[in-house]
């Protein structure tokens, strides 16, 4: 029911990127400027993990989430009724900062298991999220072409109220793990970032694939509905179902991470994602040559993507068990703010120099991860012998000698 519920959630973020040409249309302007709708929507819910994720260490977790879902709904119901371009957008980035209640189910699942079940909790959550990703691009792109581009946001708002009823009966009730102010908890994603190099090395990671998907498929939506295909907006949600190879796989990279660590997942991803770059340049063929390149560079870029993520949560919620909200607050921040940068970025790319620029950006946004991770993993010296428990408990952490220190290989 958890992993439904953040299908729901992270379904509002992504059913807009099937709107872009139905949305133009509606308001007879172009492609680009239709496309703020993705961009304020993914700002909208980066600004919801700074500001909003947080309160899930300070507060209940099911009065936050219902009281989010019911936010959510009136957002989504704002958004379908938008009178104007301006004000769609607004209503959009409305829309995501209050349907950040999937982060704090994630943290919820998180600490109601051991820590050797972490990653594939969270590999199962993200199938739910996958699932939400690519029936939410199907089911915008489908209502958006034959009900007009208002219809996903009004049936959304519903299915958003629907969930709340049911929730409100199934979620455990929680203690708060903290209690310190709201300036202080929204202040201390930042000091946990600044502090932890782990987290930074983890949302370094994730912000920069994100930042390449999100230029793909912002390109996309106009290359399909552009001269070399002619498709409907129908045809891009469509696409997004080749991705359902990713509900498969990311639960077995969880596995994976439980058993050799994460790094050895995210060389996979980091360098998954550069390499679809020659497929996403020959989509620009055209014809069932083009369209086979780009079904499978597509699905190359959301399995990298996906798995990175699980492989970067894995990472960081080892580092502060007691901070697991904001720990994910700073990291998911990290992660759209790239997100969103490359949603834009793929929109001026594609306007104004066409499909091969979009490919390259795609290319180039992981790069710098890649490297840096690449030279971190050749440097890394031989592991030593676990630390005895008596070690453990007379050593303590040079960085926090307040806290017990982390011996992860310890009996």
């Amino acid at each position: 029911m958890l992993a439904l519920a953040c299908a729901v959630a992270v379904g509002n973020v992504y059913f807009p990127q099937a709107l872009i040409t139905p949305v133009a249309s509606g308001f007879d302007v172009s492609t680009a400027a239709a496309a703020a709708i993705v961009t304020a929507t993914q700002l909208g819910y980066a600004a919801g993990i700074l500001l909003i994720v947080p309160l899930g260490d300070r507060l209940a977790a099911r009065p936050l989430i219902l009281t989010l879902l019911g936010l959510v709904s009136a957002s989504l119901l704002a958004a379908g009724a938008a009178p104007t371009l301006g004000l769609l957008v607004a209503a959009s980035a409305l829309v995501g900062l209050t349907t950040v209640f999937a982060q704090v189910i994630s943290t919820l699942a998180a600490g109601m298991v051991a820590a050797d079940r972490r990653a594939r909790v969270a590999g199962t959550l993200l199938s739910g999220s996958i699932g939400g990703i690519l029936l939410a691009r199907t089911f915008g792109g489908v209502l958006g072409q034959h009900l007009g581009w208002r219809a996903p946001y009004l049936v959304a708002a519903v299915g958003c109220a629907a969930l709340a009823t049911v929730l409100a009966r199934a979620l455990p009730a929680t203690a708060p793990r903290s209690r310190q102010p709201y300036p202080a908890l929204v202040v201390e994603p930042l000091r946990l970032l600044a502090a932890e190099p782990l987290l930074r090395r983890s949302a370094l990671y994730q912000a920069s694939t994100f930042a390449g998907f999100t230029a793909a498929w912002s390109g996309i939506a106009q290359l399909l509905s552009g001269p070399v295909y002619s498709f409907g907006a129908d045809a891009v949600g469509f696409l997004a179902l080749v991705g359902v190879a990713t509900m498969v796989v990311t639960p077995l990279a969880g596995r994976a991470v439980d058993r050799r660590g994460p790094d050895h997942i995210n060389t996979m991803a980091l360098i998954g994602s550069v390499a679809a770059t020659p497929l996403l340049a020959a989509a620009s063929l055209g014809g069932t040559t083009g369209l086979a390149a780009l079904v499978v560079a597509t699905l190359q870029i959301d399995v990298a993507m996906q798995c990175g993520m699980v492989a970067n949560v894995a990472r960081f919620q080892a580092v502060r068990p007691e901070a697991l909200n904001r720990m994910r607050s700073a990291y998911m921040t990290c992660a759209y703010m790239g997100g969103s940068g490359g949603s834009l970025l793929g929109t001026i790319a594609y306007t104004s120099a066409g499909w091969h620029a979009v490919a390259a950006l795609v290319a180039l946004a992981p790069t710098p991860a890649l490297f840096l991770h690449l030279r971190r993993t050749a440097a890394r010296p031989a592991p030593r012998p676990a630390p005895s428990a008596a070690t453990c408990a007379l050593t303590p952490s040079p960085s926090h000698p307040e806290r017990p220190p982390r011996c992860e290989g310890a009996p």
